[in-house]
């Protein structure tokens, strides 16, 4: 099957209140892949942001992000009036998300939701509470402690609770039984939106692809919650934390900051944990990317206090244990494995022995070397391939920044680029063409925007994860457009 498909986090979706949500623009975005004959929809986690904003460094990985929930949607329900959050700054610059003013503003509007609507929908929240599990009773009580503690992370939090002693826990647990309900509630709106969502994409025919980082964020309720599963000291520290070694781009390597796993824990629970976050992500998404897969054959670990990843050193992962474990469980999983960076030949080989697709990148392709695996002549069939990833820079700014001169005249040859065209569609064009069974490329490269639109700059610290459309930009002429470019390609659905 030849599809095709474009990216892009909810986050960025219009909206008239400081961020994209699950609500209209998303429906809509819905129709316009429809319309232009995209088969596939794919986003960055959906996880809780915390410090940085990062949806890859989340509070919970089986939580939904609270800023999603839309609040026009939650005013048809009777949860909301209008004028309860029209009035509030939601921030300056509608291209742009202002984080700051989110987090000091949104959760006192979802709190008058919850006042009006928890009893109102006390069995449903009763029913939806039973089904998840124990994840969302550590999640709701982890929010609960940490606007208690200010927002500081659980590691600064006092000895009784940071250590999860029971008696801790119980007396937080009957002191703060408000909070856990309004956590609960807040993630029963979550998902009471988003499989509406899910249910509209699935029977307009697009399927939604999902995100799962392989790391979880140290100050999470998973770490919290579950601290057997890490890399930690007796006094719940890290040993060691994720990285990536020195290279050309980064002479001293880049320290992630994340915790490890403590693999020999899991394979002795049988993978217990990695069998849930699949399940949550697959039942969540159609299909799910799992971000860094070389992880699982080997991973870098950095001594926890170092201040470069130069004294890291390599550990053998779990390898297809993990997956093996969870297609026993739950059958076989549509999965996307993020197989770039330092790939060595057990990578390869656990690619193999899972069957997963992996990753071309066109941004990687031209560096003069003819062996390149990005050059589309040396692409294969079981594979997706992307113009960029939200990691990359937009495909404009980089034709016009990053290529060297006899590299942007290799690929403008190689491409047959003209200017009649657009440089942004040549490429796309050549994308698409690939005999790669899925073509994906962000919205940002077929709006031909630059460097402003970047979505993140790896191992930088602010003005990440901010770019948002603006209402107009997604015509009906640019997905007549696109579907003519897929239909010309076979990857149309039309």
């Amino acid at each position: 099957m030849r599809a095709s498909g474009i990216l892009l986090h909810i986050s960025s979706l219009p909206s008239d209140y400081g961020i994209g949500t699950i609500g209209q623009a998303a429906f809509d975005f819905v129709d316009f892949l429809h319309t232009a004959g995209q088969r596939f929809w794919q986003v960055l986690p959906l996880g809780p942001t915390s410090y940085g904003d990062s949806p890859y460094q989340s509070f919970s990985t089986f939580a939904g992000n609270p800023y999603f929930i839309d609040l026009d949607l939650l005013t048809q329900d009777g949860l909301l009036e209008k004028q309860e959050y029209e009035g509030i700054d939601w921030g300056d610059d509608p291209a742009c998300t202002d984080y700051e003013k989110l987090y000091k503003n949104r959760f006192s509007v979802l709190r008058r939701a919850f006042e009006r609507g928890f009893a109102r929908d006390e069995k449903a929240v009763a029913e939806f509470r039973r089904r998840q599990g124990g994840w969302l009773e550590d999640y709701a009580l982890f929010m609960a402690l940490k606007d208690r503690f200010g927002g500081r992370a659980w590691s600064e939090w006092d000895d009784g609770l940071r250590l999860r002693e029971p008696g801790a826990l119980e007396r937080a647990r009957l002191e703060c039984v408000e909070d856990l309900d309004f956590w609960v509630y807040v993630q029963y709106l979550f998902f009471t939106q988003w499989f509406a969502l899910k249910t509209y994409a699935n029977k307009n025919g697009v399927e939604l692809i999902g995100d799962l980082p392989i790391y979880v964020a140290a100050d999470s309720a998973d770490v919290w919650a579950h601290p057997e599963l890490f890399w930690l000291d007796e006094d719940r520290k890290p040993v060691f934390i994720a990285g990536v070694p020195p290279d050309y781009f980064s002479p001293d390597g880049q320290l992630w900051g994340n915790p490890l796993y403590d693999w020999k824990v899991h394979e002795e629970t049988g993978y217990h944990w990695w069998i849930e976050r699949i399940r949550m992500v697959t039942s969540v998404c159609d299909m799910v990317r799992i971000d860094h897969f070389r992880g699982f054959a080997g991973f870098y670990a950095v001594p926890f206090g170092d201040a470069d990843a130069k004294g890291g050193h390599w550990e053998k992962g779990p390898g297809r244990a993990v997956f093996a474990a969870a297609e026993k469980e739950l059958g076989k999983s549509r999965i996307i494995a993020e197989d770039l960076g330092i790939l060595t030949d057990d990578v390869y080989e656990l690619l193999r022995q899972t069957g997963f697709p992996g990753m071309k990148i066109l941004q990687f392709a031209f560096d003069s070397n003819w062996d390149n695996v990005y050059l589309p002549h040396n692409h294969v069939r079981h594979s997706v391939i992307y113009t960029g990833t939200h990691d990359n820079d937009t495909l404009m700014h980089w034709w016009e920044t990053a290529l060297a001169p006899q590299d942007r005249q290799h690929a403008a040859d190689y491409m047959r680029l003209n200017e009649s065209e657009g440089v942004n569609w040549g490429i796309l064009h050549t994308v698409w063409a690939s005999v790669a069974e899925l073509a994906v490329a962000p919205i940002q490269d077929f709006l031909a925007l630059g460097g402003e639109a970047r979505m993140n700059t790896p191992s930088t610290l602010g003005g990440n994860w901010q770019f948002r459309l603006q209402k107009g930009m997604l015509t009906g002429q640019l997905a007549e457009k696109i579907e003519r470019m897929s239909g010309l390609y076979q990857r149309s659905t039309l």
